[in-house]
């Protein structure tokens, strides 16, 4: 057994880029030495990935794994997903989303029992996710009720050296005013700063979008910025957080952009992904933070309309890859990531 990370690589969605993007990750030398890597998934998934690629990826199928298993060979965990042969490519199905949610689970009881040190999912697909029997919104949900979590977890998203973090995330736009309150706007910038300190950041910046246009234009166009967000803003400033806001979320970006800031915490999905994604869609990662274990993808989704014609970009994976890779390593085994304090 080594001493580098290991890490679980999940495979995602079998009709989606995930399948071919594993197998390009694996076909690089530096990827097979930064960790030792157990893939987690049926074993048909990887062979749709080599069919596409033109090249195999050479490992050991096993049925189960422990940590005194792992090494330099390239692991592969199989499991058992009924009628995953059948699912088409470019297409949602039950099979898929059964898929994901076996894998995904799986590893993080690996985690959970020590075997495995960080997590890499390829791209899910949500509506396979929900026809395979998932009734949560995203993958958070699940991590939540999987390790039983009460403290804040959230979605980040990373892109050439910009974070972004939210306080509301995959829900209906009618329900996001009556979900900021003054607690969860502090917790979700104390996860920030918490994870971009775990990240390699000594002191994080962190800049706070409002939540009404011109950051409600002193209450004129709301009071959600004066009520709730300033307040939170201030009760993090006296725990000594390098925090700002809030200001208006159609201009801070160009501050972020410029390097005045690390981390934007927005008020919604929309708010930040498409900001971030406009400015590095061909490089981002998204972070899975607040868990006991560091788990990252690609920022990009299932990608059907390219999925099985090799042009996927393998650079948001890769760099999912080594950012998992790097927080695992730099946690030397200790385990819990992210502890929330009180807010």
């Amino acid at each position: 057994m080594s001493k580098k990370p290991v890490i679980g690589l999940v495979q995602g969605d079998p009709a989606g880029v995930g399948p071919e993007l594993m197998v390009g990750l694996l076909q690089e030398d530096e990827i097979r030495q930064r960790a030792d890597i157990v893939i987690v998934g049926a074993p048909s998934v990887i062979e749709r990935g080599e069919a596409v690629k033109g090249q195999p990826v050479p490992r050991r199928h096993v049925s189960r794994v422990s940590r005194e298993d792992t090494g330099d060979e390239l692991l592969h965990l199989d499991l058992d997903v009924e009628s995953i042969e059948q699912v088409a490519v470019g297409e949602t199905s039950e099979a898929g989303g059964k898929s994901t949610l076996l894998g995904l689970r799986t590893a993080f009881g690996l985690a959970q029992d020590g075997v495995l040190d960080g997590i890499c999912f390829m791209p899910f697909n949500k509506e396979s996710m929900h026809k395979g029997g998932n009734h949560f919104m995203d993958e958070i949900g699940i991590a939540r009720d999987f390790f039983g979590i009460t403290t804040r977890a959230s979605e980040f998203n990373i892109a050439k050296g910009m974070w972004n973090g939210r306080v509301t995330s995959h829900v209906p736009m009618k329900d996001v005013a009556e979900m900021l309150t003054e607690d969860r706007i502090c917790e979700s910038i104390e996860l920030a700063h918490n994870t971009l300190r775990l990240a390699g950041y000594d002191r994080p910046r962190i800049v706070v979008a409002g939540y009404n246009p011109h950051a409600g234009e002193g209450g004129i166009m709301g009071r959600e910025e004066i009520d709730i967000i300033k307040p939170a803003v201030e009760r993090m400033q006296q725990r000594q957080m390098s925090v700002a806001g809030p200001y208006p979320a159609d201009t801070l970006w160009l501050k972020v952009r410029d390097g005045e800031y690390d981390v934007v915490v927005t008020m919604y999905h929309d708010q930040g992904q498409i900001a971030i994604k406009l400015l590095g869609f061909d490089q981002g990662v998204s972070m899975l933070a607040g868990l006991p274990v560091p788990v990252t993808t690609p920022a990009h989704g299932t990608a059907f309309d390219i999925a099985g014609q090799n042009k996927a970009n393998l650079a948001p994976a890769r760099n999912a890859f080594m950012m998992v890779c790097d927080i695992a390593e730099s946690l030397n085994g200790e385990g819990g990531w992210y502890k929330s304090d009180q807010v």
